[in-house]
């Protein structure tokens, strides 16, 4: 092993299907060396400096120490001590325990809110300016510059009272070195409080900072970069670290990923070196690859001269504090770009893209159809034989009773959906290790992913969110693919299946465009017949 391998492999000490280590950030890693070298330095005597390190009876001295730090940070105004203030605050911030981070942020939203009585004095003030008359304009020149002159200042004075106290504080940490990184950490604290309570003022904070973040990280600030086994190991631990939807389990694997027949692009900022905020990995294929195991498994890859489709196969994001920031969309666009500007013979432009959703979804209605069915069962042996309005059978007849038929020794329930939810719900997935019972659950599977795809939607837009990604972005949905993904996660998130959407280049804004304004969803003829399969396809699909 070189130097290079072996400095990446202790880095970030791979564990093959460990999702923990995988998934475990660098503020982590932080954090926990912080508290490791806390315990250390109490065994050597418990002092370094003026602080004494003894978390039971310091605790509380901390988070003032680190809230009095805040306060300067916020308040200060010399700049030749500013820098070692802000450098304090986040050191200190890092120290403490994730219920005194919650403690501070919460004194952050709301004591460092913006002030609610000046701003309602100056709309009562703005409300009783006298607006000027459009008569006699030539002759009251004057006196209109004079009444408009207020309009501008308490307009300007409201704008003014209208931002909160801790701008301040996000402002001057943008501009220190290392602040733009430690603000994506304080907004995944906020996101992981809000996850657990729904605090107004805290909400709106968390507003606030994710509007100034997309601002700092607009596509003109962040460079997009070509990830190669010749970056700095730094980098690629990151890759390896943050590889979100499929992991990568080795050095070997890391190596395949980056090297012929395969590109990884990633955005960094200026701010953040040798870690790319997104990343996203791209396979080049002689056709859309249908399953999983095509791209990951391709090996020797096809010459990249005989390419014609450039496939991404996977996105990531290496910042849960950018979460809600859609860095996704420019990223996609400007490789898409680069690509075809580097090799004009790549036509296609398609992913093969987890169903994050699907599973819960299908799981979720078979439950509630399968207890609506037993009901509806017992209304029909009533007297009045009324029925409930929800119930629906979300199986074809011939679904049904093949379903029925197969699963004799697998599963039995009192209809196909309680038989279906059995065998999907089984210890260890025995249903994929059954020709007979893949055969039979592949037609409906395939119909109910199609269901869930183009028609489940939430406030106007596609229910699943790798889908709502890839289609606001202006893709299409092409094919859903059969055992795409055989992998315990796979089978866990949607059952094996996969989806291919297809970014067609001269309709990308036009589909973008038409999801974002009426929630419209472009989809492949073959993939509406699912779904449709008497209505005629409109040109406007393809």
């Amino acid at each position: 092993m070189n130097k290079k391998g072996l400095a990446i492999l202790l880095r970030t000490r791979m564990r093959l299907n460990d999702p923990t280590k995988l998934a475990q950030s660098p503020l982590n890693k932080v954090v926990n060396q912080t508290l490791s070298n806390s315990q250390g330095n109490q065994s050597r005597g418990g002092v370094e400096g003026n602080k004494v390190l003894n978390p039971s009876t310091n605790n509380e001295r901390g988070l003032e120490n680190v809230r009095e730090l805040m306060r300067l940070a916020i308040s200060m105004n010399k700049t030749e001590v500013l820098d070692s203030v802000l450098k304090d605050f986040s050191e200190g911030y890092f120290s403490l325990s994730f219920e005194d981070r919650r403690k501070l942020l919460l004194v952050l939203a709301k004591e460092y809110d913006l002030n609610r009585t000046q701003v309602r004095d100056l709309i009562k003030n703005y409300l009783g300016l006298e607006l000027p008359s459009s008569d006699n304009v030539q002759s009251n020149g004057l006196e209109e510059e004079s009444l408009l002159s207020s309009f501008y200042r308490t307009e300007r004075n409201l704008r003014q009272a209208l931002k909160p106290v801790y701008e301040v504080l996000f402002e001057r940490l943008n501009t220190h070195p290392g602040g733009l990184k430690f603000l994506t950490t304080i907004r995944a604290d906020i996101l992981s409080i809000l996850a657990e309570e729904n605090v107004a003022s805290l909400r709106a904070l968390d507003s606030y900072l994710k509007e100034k973040l997309s601002t700092w990280l607009s596509p003109a600030a962040l460079e997009l970069h070509q990830i190669t086994w010749d970056d700095p190991a730094s980098l690629l631990e990151k890759i390896v670290a943050y590889e979100a939807v499929h992991p990568i389990s080795n050095l070997i694997d890391l190596k395949r990923r980056l090297g012929v027949g395969r590109r990884c692009f990633g955005y960094l900022h200026p701010a953040i070196p040798d870690e790319p905020l997104i990343f996203i990995e791209v396979a080049l294929l002689k056709n859309v690859a249908q399953t999983i195991q095509e791209v990951l498994w391709d090996d020797p890859p096809i010459p990249e001269c005989e390419a014609s489709c450039a496939l991404f196969y996977s996105i990531s994001s290496t910042q849960p504090g950018l979460s809600g920031i859609n860095l996704g969309k420019f990223l996609i666009k400007r490789v898409i770009t680069l690509v075809k500007r580097e090799m004009p013979h790549i036509s296609t432009f398609a992913t093969l893209s987890p169903i994050p959703g699907f599973m819960q979804w299908l799981l979720s209605k078979l439950a509630s159809q399968s207890k609506l069915a037993k009901e509806e069962d017992m209304t029909h042996s009533s007297p009045d034989g009324s029925g409930s309005t929800f119930w629906e059978n979300i199986l074809e007849p011939e679904e049904e009773r093949d379903v029925m038929e197969a699963s004799t020794e697998f599963a039995t329930g009192n209809n196909g959906m309680e038989v279906m939810f059995k065998l999907l719900t089984s210890t260890n997935y025995e249903w994929i290790n059954s020709a007979k019972l893949l055969s039979v659950l592949q037609r409906p599977l395939m119909r109910l992913c199609a269901r869930y795809l183009l028609r489940e939607k939430k406030r106007g837009k596609a229910l699943d969110s790798v889908a709502n990604f890839h289609l606001q972005n202006g893709a299409m949905v092409e094919r859903i693919n059969w055992m795409a993904d055989r992998s315990e996660k796979g089978l866990r998130q949607s059952g094996g299946l996969m989806v291919n959407y297809v970014y067609r280049l001269g309709s990308i804004e036009e589909h973008a465009q038409s999801y974002f304004g009426t929630g419209h969803i472009h989809a492949s003829d073959d993939l509406r017949h699912f779904v449709e399969p008497l209505e005629e396809p409109e040109e406007t699909r393809n």
